[in-house]
Formats: structure tokens, C-alpha cells, sequence
């Protein structure tokens, strides 16, 4: 399996999905548009495309953000959704496959930084690839924004600040606004990143400070995200062989 990632920013960094790749014996591969390399012509060659998060947003311009290029985003998205291939998008990822689907993203309700609990709804309750995820697991946050709905799409999960933090648009096609992904190391590039806007951010019921970030443990969530990993490889590869 090849796994091509999209990275935003280097503080917006894989974490915990580049483990998972390194302990399946999977092949990465990236489009770091950071350092302006160039994102893929077309799906051939990815099994599993995964578009990381970062501080733009889905309408973010070229003169904004030269590196970023929203419209070429989405239309490799729309390649790869077509193509069969399973796609999997974090915060600014999940906001860019809705688009990429035909629907806009919304602002969230509340900005949540840190370390709170999802709830599942009946529909992920039922959903098998979050069967090993519990009621009410404890996952990451660093978010404004959140994911557009298209007619057939199903939210998984959803918190207290944010009524969409995981959705699927098939079987194959899954936006997380949440960040499962979160390491210490990535946490800390992170915090480095962004300490100014988390001292402005005191008064925010679900914006955790340095120290509160450093603290938690994020290994659980990470192993309910390979579970979910695991099984999405499983169905796409029964897909592949139908």
C-alpha cells in the first residue's frame, strides 16, 4: 500500500499516521507544498491519500498563502475519490474533501484546542470501523473551522464545541476534524507555532495552555486511529479485488 500524504505546514506534521505506515510495512510518500513540492498529477500510485491540517482555511488565496493552492487540492481529492482510492482528511483536510465533494465549510461553534471527549452518534455506533472507539473517546483538537455535509454524508462523531469532528462521505472517504494524530513531538511543534495565539485564548472554554497540552496522553487515541486505519485498508482492498 502506498500512502501519500499532503502536509501544509511542518508543525502540521503526521504523527501518529506516519507510525502506523511505518509499522504495516506501508509505503509513504508526501507533498510537503511548505516547501513547495508538488502534489501528485493524478491518483495512480496512492492507495490511501491523507490531507493534513494547517492555520489556512478552504478560501484561503494564492496571495494569501503561495504555497497553498486550495483549487489543485480539491481536484486531487475529487481524483482520488473517483479513482476508488480511500481518502482520509484532518481539520483543514476534512474541510477540503467536503469541498471537493460540493460542499462548503462552515465556521465551528467553538474553537477547541487540546485534549476533550467526541461522542459517537447511532450512525458511528453502528459503523464497524469505530466499533473499538467507545461512547465517548478523548481525542485532539486545534480548530476554527469544520467540515461542509454533502446529501449522503454521515457524521460519526461529534463534541460539545463541534457538531461535525468526524464524518464519512462513503465507505472509502472519511474527514476527521479532530487530530488523532497528535504525538508529544507534534505538540510541541505545535506550541512552538502558535504560543502567542494560545496566551490570547485563556478565556476559551475549550482551549487548553502549554502546560495542559504536554500533559496529556495521547497514545489511546492513537491506537483507536490505527483500528480505524486498519480497517479502512481492509475495505478498500476488498473494493480493489471486486
Amino acid at each position: 500500500m502506498n500512502v501519500h500524504f499532503v502536509v501544509h505546514e511542518s508543525f502540521e506534521a503526521p504523527g501518529a499516521y506516519e507510525t502506523w505506515v511505518k509499522d504495516r510495512g506501508y509505503k509513504a510518500s508526501y507533498s510537503r507544498v511548505y516547501n513547495h513540492e508538488p502534489l501528485p498529477p493524478s491518483a495512480d500510485g496512492i492507495d490511501l491519500l491523507v490531507v493534513m491540517g494547517g492555520p489556512q482555511s478552504p478560501s484561503t488565496t494564492k496571495e494569501e498563502c503561495p504555497h497553498f493552492d486550495a483549487a489543485a487540492e480539491r481536484e486531487l481529492i475529487a481524483k482520488c475519490v473517483k479513482a476508488g482510492k480511500a481518502v482520509v482528511g484532518i481539520c483543514l483536510g476534512s474541510q477540503l474533501i467536503g469541498e471537493a465533494l460540493g460542499a462548503r465549510y462552515e465556521h465551528s461553534p467553538e474553537k477547541e484546542i487540546g485534549k476533550f471527549p467526541i461522542a459517537l452518534t447511532a450512525e458511528g455506533k453502528a459503523n464497524d470501523k469505530f466499533a473499538h472507539f467507545g461512547d465517548t473517546p478523548e481525542v485532539g483538537h486545534w480548530h476554527n473551522d469544520m467540515p461542509g455535509l454533502t446529501a449522503s454524508a454521515r457524521i460519526i462523531a461529534s463534541s460539545e464545541g463541534c457538531p461535525r469532528q468526524i464524518v464519512e462521505y462513503s465507505d472509502l472517504v472519511y474527514g476527521f476534524q479532530c487530530h488523532m494524530e497528535f504525538t508529544p513531538e507534534v505538540i510541541e511543534l505545535l506550541i512552538a507555532a502558535s504560543e502567542p495565539e494560545l496566551r490570547a485564548l485563556t478565556a476559551h472554554r475549550f482551549v487548553q495552555q502549554p502546560r495542559a497540552l504536554r500533559a496529556n496522553d495521547y497514545e489511546d487515541m492513537n491506537r483507536k486511529l490505527f483500528g480505524f486505519l486498519d480497517k479502512l485498508m481492509i475495505a478498500y482492498a476488498g473494493k480493489r479485488m471486486s
